[in-house]
């Protein structure tokens, strides 16, 4: 794959917003300067997940995870850096220069993942391609998507296909183009039978399956025959990729209707959501056909708190579905049900009604779980006392799996309007419910707690004390690193040197370096930029392909790894006026620095002294005059920095 040059790396990174691209995957809420939601990396119920527009970064403090645009496209997609690079070059509409195709030798270069992304991509296209400009697909497919109503823009948005009827001719088209069959048997695209590969596909209109940036994971395939032994739906299997329970049809166009809605649409089919999308509804997506799991209920949560399902009238289906309902409950989402009359469901009902009567229709129709669970089970019921019971019992059930308590507290009371039944009798039996569930969620609630660790950013018992002096340097370098310093307190004067030129020298003249490999990672890259006139700010690392130097640079900026009270004490770090103060804080951080390395060097000689009774006397003058040196520098500088200090 060509590289792309670093003009074009410069332009994305200045042109992209990292605010707009996270909000199309988590929903941001104000908060202060910055922007604030729920970890797309952890299953959190408290949002911890800051996006700062100002410093362009963003941080994760559940999981711990931060960094630039890319970097969150490279932990949230699983993109390689060059890939997130495209991806915001597409969205930004900014031109990279014309690479040349993937040879069969750099495809097996890429990662199992990437390539099945590759290949994913190349069959979509190539799905598409036989819809629109093959007789075969023109009169198959083209002419059923026509039939249901959708308009070319309507196909081409949702990128839908056609796998010609043919026994291998995917397979061929994908062979000559070096795609692996190994690959193609993972993703579903073909199957090996007697040592004969054929399309799975084969005569079936084909659905994409978007992730939440677009990219394909996966297939549906619709068979147009009629014979009741054949499957009317294919789907690509599960592979590195595809997890079913984890994917939900419609949601990467559907996400900002999501956000600016404040709702979601659950409908079963992937017709469903196509039409509603077409008659005004932007806010829909699909489970494809199977249950509503924890993990697709996850997904819909980063956008909206509001879930509303869509049913057709089959009562059967509905009950097998009150399951999904206690799963959206349990995650403290709210949800609401519109059932569509006998007969229709939402592909037919959009087509059959004007886009305002079907949207007035969804908002008129919309009841909450407990009235529609009531006028199901209600009928099944009818006067019986104890089935009725069973019902009441089944809803409170559902009331007891939300984690609101106020929330609770107000379906209580519906109940008990419903059915005439007192409040605190509903109530009891409530927390009987709720005290089960937290038994047997925690069975060993009651044992005595195990002490918890002291979790530190930094190292414990560790090279502590060359470590905060280390860090205390790479975050003046950071955070100050092109700033001219004067020594002077007239500021008019010219500027003696900056803060990298001043930390490097100072550093270079004693020969010292870092011990974290981070650190001195970092410092490297400061080394070489003096060695060609360049000063590096803190943006330079920040788009940088090296994951452990943005973290750094992105733990830096958001402040997660400030120093404690105790650290500016015990290592007389003062921080609190550093930028008033910055040449004295500078030189601080460095007779800091270089006072550890002075006494490690006293402490290894003293060792010396005691534990090599071979040592001659010559040597072991040579080596007390050492000492005595070290001792005589390791004075001047703590003179200076209480001068410092004081001063």
């Amino acid at each position: 794959m060509s590289r792309i040059p670093q003009h074009i790396i410069d332009e994305i990174f200045q042109t992209a917003r990292i605010e707009e691209v996270i909000s199309s995957f988590v929903q941001l809420k104000k908060s202060g300067s910055n922007l604030k939601g729920l970890s797309p990396f952890t299953d959190e119920k408290t949002p911890s997940f800051v996006v700062s527009p100002a410093k362009q970064i963003f941080k994760c403090f559940s999981s711990g995870k931060g960094g630039t645009v890319v970097s969150f496209l490279m932990e949230k997609e699983q993109f390689s850096y060059p890939e997130s690079l495209r991806w915001l070059a597409e969205k930004y509409n900014i031109e990279i220069p014309a690479e040349k195709e993937l040879s069969a030798e750099e495809m097996a270069v890429l990662n199992e993942k990437e390539s099945l992304f590759i290949i994913n991509d190349f069959a979509k296209k190539y799905f598409c391609e036989n819809l629109k400009n093959t007789d075969e697909g023109k009169s198959i497919g083209l002419s059923y998507f026509k039939e249901r109503g959708f308009s070319n823009e309507t196909i081409s948005k949702f990128e839908l296909g056609y796998c010609l009827n043919s026994s291998d001719s995917f397979f061929k088209e994908a062979s000559s183009n070096g795609y692996k069959k190994e690959y193609l048997e993972k993703l579903g695209l073909i199957k090996t039978k007697e040592n004969k590969s054929f399309d799975f596909f084969r005569g079936r209109i084909i659905f994409p399956i978007h992730s939440a940036s677009g990219r394909v994971l996966g297939f549906g395939a619709r068979t147009l025959l009629k014979e009741k032994k054949i499957a009317k739906y294919f789907n690509s299997p599960e592979n590195p990729i595809y997890n079913k329970s984890d994917i939900l049809y419609g949601l990467y166009f559907s996400k900002g209707g999501l956000i600016k809605n404040d709702n979601c649409y659950i409908c079963e089919g992937y017709t469903d959501v196509i039409s509603l999308f077409q008659s005004g509804i932007s806010n829909v997506v699909s489970s494809s056909g199977t249950s509503l799991t924890k993990g697709q209920i996850k997904l819909i949560q980063r956008y909206t708190k509001n879930i509303t399902i869509l049913y057709d009238g089959d009562t059967a289906g509905i009950k097998a579905s009150f399951r999904g309902i206690d799963l959206i409950l349990e995650q403290g989402l709210n949800v609401k049900i519109v059932l569509f009359p006998e007969g229709e469901d939402p592909d037919s009902f959009a087509k059959n009604h004007s886009d305002s009567e079907l949207q007035n229709f969804l908002i008129d129709e919309a009841q909450d779980f407990i009235s529609f669970k009531s006028s199901i089970l209600l009928k099944d019921a009818q006067e019986d006392p104890i089935k009725k019971a069973s019902l009441i019992r089944e809803i409170i059930k559902s009331i007891s799996l939300i984690p609101n308590a106020i929330t609770r507290s107000v379906y209580v009371q519906k109940v008990s309007l419903i059915f005439n039944i007192n409040e605190n009798t509903i109530t009891n039996e409530l927390l009987k419910l709720r005290q089960k569930s937290i038994i047997q969620e925690y069975p060993n609630a009651q044992a005595k707690p195990k002490s918890s660790q002291n979790i530190s950013a930094y190292p414990q018992k560790q090279n502590t004390n060359n470590y905060i002096h280390e860090f205390e340097l790479t975050r003046l370098l950071i955070k100050y690193g092109t700033v001219a310093l004067f020594k002077a307190k007239e500021k008019e004067e010219a500027p003696d040197t900056t803060v990298i030129e001043l930390i490097c020298q100072e550093l270079g003249n004693d020969e010292l370096h870092f011990e974290n490999k981070i650190h001195q990672k970092l410092l490297n890259i400061y080394l070489d930029g003096l060695t060609q006139n360049k000063l590096y700010s803190s943006d330079y690392f920040k788009r940088l392909e090296d994951d452990e130097i943005v973290q750094l640079v992105t733990d830096i900026e958001t402040g997660e790894q400030e120093l404690s009270n105790k650290w500016l004490s015990e290592y007389k770090i003062d921080t609190k006026t550093e930028a008033d103060h910055l040449y004295e804080t500078i030189i601080t951080a460095i007779y800091n620095f270089k006072t550890y390395h002075i006494s490690k060097k006293i402490r290894m000689i003293t060792k010396e002294l005691e534990s090599n009774p071979k040592l001659s006397e010559e040597e072991t003058i040579d080596l007390l005059n050492k000492q005595m040196d070290f001792e005589k520098v390791k004075r001047i500088f703590a003179e200076k920095l209480g001068r410092t200090i004081l001063g």
